[in-house]
C-alpha cells in the first residue's frame, strides 16, 4: 500500500499539468490585452493566433503620455496545485525581456513577479514559483515571495523603458 501511495506522489509531482496549450482551434475569450492606455499611455498590443495555432502577443511600446507598458492576460477558472513547484513556459521571443506575472486572487492588487529574456528562438522557460515576488505598479513590496497553491491570473508583460516594437509566441503554459 505505502509503495502505491508514494508511487502516486511521484507520479502527480512529474507530471506537467497543463493550464493553457495554444492551437488552431483555441478559443482566446479569457485572454485580455491591457495596454497603458489605463494610464493614459498610447502603447497598443494584440492578440492573434499565427497559421500554426500559436499564440501571437504582439505590438508597440510608447513612453507617451507616461506610458510604457502593454500586457497580456489570461483568467481562467482558478487553477488549484498541490505538489507544482514551477511554471514552464514554451515560447518563441524576439530576443526582448519580458515579465511573468501571477495572481493568487484576481482580486488581490498584488502580481507576483519575474523577468525572463527571450533567444529567439523557440526554447523552453523554467520560472520557479517561489521566486517570484509580489510588485504592485512596478514597485517591488516588503512581503514575502509566492508560497501559494492557486493562481487565477497569468500575465505576459513588456515595459523595457524603451519604445520598441515587440512579438512573443506562446506554444504552451504548463506547472510542473
Amino acid at each position: 500500500m505505502l509503495y502505491l501511495i508514494i508511487s502516486f506522489l511521484l507520479n502527480i509531482s512529474t507530471n506537467p499539468q497543463l493550464i493553457f496549450e495554444f492551437n488552431k482551434d483555441s478559443n482566446l475569450s479569457n485572454w485580455k490585452i491591457v495596454n497603458d492606455g489605463v494610464m493614459g499611455g498610447l502603447s497598443k498590443g494584440g492578440l492573434e493566433l499565427n497559421n500554426k495555432g500559436k499564440a501571437e502577443f504582439f505590438g508597440f511600446v510608447s513612453l507617451e503620455n507616461n506610458g510604457g507598458f502593454t500586457s497580456l492576460r489570461y483568467q481562467p477558472n482558478p487553477i488549484t496545485f498541490v505538489t507544482k513547484k514551477k511554471v514552464v513556459l514554451t515560447i518563441k521571443g524576439d530576443g526582448k525581456t519580458y515579465q511573468f506575472r501571477v495572481k493568487k486572487s484576481t482580486n488581490d492588487y498584488a502580481s507576483f513577479i519575474t523577468t525572463f529574456k527571450t533567444s529567439g528562438k523557440w526554447e523552453t522557460i523554467e520560472i520557479t514559483l517561489a521566486d517570484l515576488y509580489p510588485s504592485w505598479r512596478g514597485r517591488k513590496l516588503d512581503q514575502l515571495n509566492f508560497s501559494g497553491d492557486k493562481i487565477e491570473e497569468i500575465t505576459f508583460l513588456i515595459a523595457n523603458k524603451v519604445e520598441e516594437s515587440f512579438k512573443l509566441q506562446i506554444e504552451k503554459i504548463e506547472l510542473n
